[in-house]
C-alpha cells in the first residue's frame, strides 16, 4: 500500500509541477499594467466601431431612412430579383465547382507524394495574389470577341462573356483556393494511418474516403465552403469585367448596388447591400461556430 502510494504521487508530481509551469507562464502574459490593457482594449473597441460596426449600422439605417414598405419594395423589384437570383446561381455552380475540385486537390496534396506538389499548391494560391479585375480581363482575351476562342464560339453560337458562364467562370477563379487551403492542413495533420488500416481490411478507394476519410474533415469542407461561398456573392473585380453590365440579365448584387447608387437611387442602394451585409454576419456567425467544432477536433485528436 505504501509503495502504490508513493508510486501515485511520484506520478502526479510532474503533472503538479506542468500545471504550475503553465499558471505561470499565464501569469508573465499579464505583466503589462492595468491601464496598458484598458488602452489596448479600448483601442481595438475603438477600431472595430468605426472601420466595422459603424459602416454596418449605416448601411442598415440608410436602407430603412424611408420606411419598410420603401425596403421591401426596393427588394421586389424586377431588376433587385433578377440580381438576387443570379447571385445564387452563381455561387451555387462556384462553390459546387470548387468543392470537388479543392477535395481531390487536398486529397492529393496531403496523401501522396508526387514530383510537381509544390506547383500545384503554388497554382492553387495564384488567386490571392492576381487582381480580380486581372482575372477578369484574362476571361476576355480567352472568350471574347478578339480572343483566342472567340472564332470558334461565335461559329457555334455559344455565349461566355456577358452570360451566366462567363460570370461563373470568373467567379469560380476567384474563389478557388478557399476549399483546398482549408482541407489541406487539416488533411496533412491528420496523416494516412485510418486510410492505410481500412484498405488493409479490404475497403475501396471510394469506401476509404466516404467512411474514413470525409467524416474526419467534414467540418473543414464545410468551413471552406462557407468562405468560398461568402466570397462568391460579394465578388465585383472579376464580374464587373466579364457581365457587360445588361440589366435585369448580368448584373450580381455587387454590380446591382454600385448601378443604383450612381444613379442616386439610395434607399434602393442600400436595401441590397443590406442583404450583403446580413449574409456577412451570417457568415462570420457560421465561421465562428465552424472554428470551434474545428478546434474541439483538433484537441479530441491530441488527447
Amino acid at each position: 500500500m505504501t509503495m502504490q502510494i508513493a508510486d501515485s504521487v511520484s506520478l502526479s508530481a510532474p503533472d503538479a509541477r506542468a500545471r504550475a509551469h503553465a499558471a505561470a507562464a499565464r501569469n508573465n502574459l499579464r505583466t503589462e499594467p492595468k491601464a496598458v490593457r484598458i488602452v489596448i482594449i479600448a483601442l481595438a473597441v475603438i477600431f472595430l466601431t468605426m472601420f466595422v460596426v459603424l459602416p454596418l449600422a449605416l448601411v442598415f439605417a440608410q436602407a430603412f431612412s424611408r420606411g419598410v414598405l420603401a425596403y421591401l419594395s426596393a427588394l421586389a423589384d424586377p431588376e433587385a430579383l433578377s440580381a438576387i437570383k443570379l447571385t445564387l446561381v452563381v455561387a451555387a455552380i462556384s462553390v459546387g465547382l470548387n468543392l470537388v475540385f479543392g477535395l481531390v486537390a487536398a486529397w492529393a496534396i496531403a496523401k501522396f507524394e508526387f514530383s510537381g506538389k509544390t506547383f500545384l499548391i503554388t497554382l492553387i494560391d495564384l488567386p490571392f495574389s492576381v487582381s480580380p479585375v486581372i482575372s477578369g480581363l484574362v476571361f476576355v482575351l480567352l472568350f471574347g470577341a478578339q480572343g483566342y476562342f472567340g472564332g470558334w464560339l461565335r461559329d457555334h453560337d455559344i455565349q461566355i462573356l456577358f452570360a451566366v458562364p462567363g460570370i461563373a467562370l470568373a467567379t469560380t477563379f476567384v474563389t478557388f483556393p478557399f476549399v483546398a487551403r482549408a482541407l489541406i492542413p487539416l488533411m496533412q495533420e491528420q496523416g494516412t494511418q485510418e486510410e492505410e488500416a481500412a484498405i488493409s481490411l479490404g475497403a475501396s478507394g471510394l469506401q476509404t474516403f466516404f467512411r474514413v476519410t470525409l467524416p474526419n474533415i467534414k467540418w473543414g469542407v464545410l468551413y471552406g465552403v462557407l468562405l468560398c461561398n461568402a466570397r462568391a456573392m460579394g465578388e465585383f473585380g472579376a464580374v464587373s469585367v466579364v457581365s457587360g453590365h445588361i440589366r435585369g440579365e448580368t448584373n450580381t448584387m455587387p454590380l446591382l448596388v454600385e448601378i443604383l447608387y450612381n444613379e442616386y437611387q439610395f434607399v434602393a442602394a442600400f436595401a441590397i447591400a443590406s442583404l450583403l451585409a446580413m449574409l456577412a454576419l451570417i457568415t462570420l456567425i457560421a465561421k465562428t461556430v465552424l472554428e470551434n467544432h474545428l478546434d474541439e477536433g483538433h484537441d479530441a485528436s491530441e488527447h
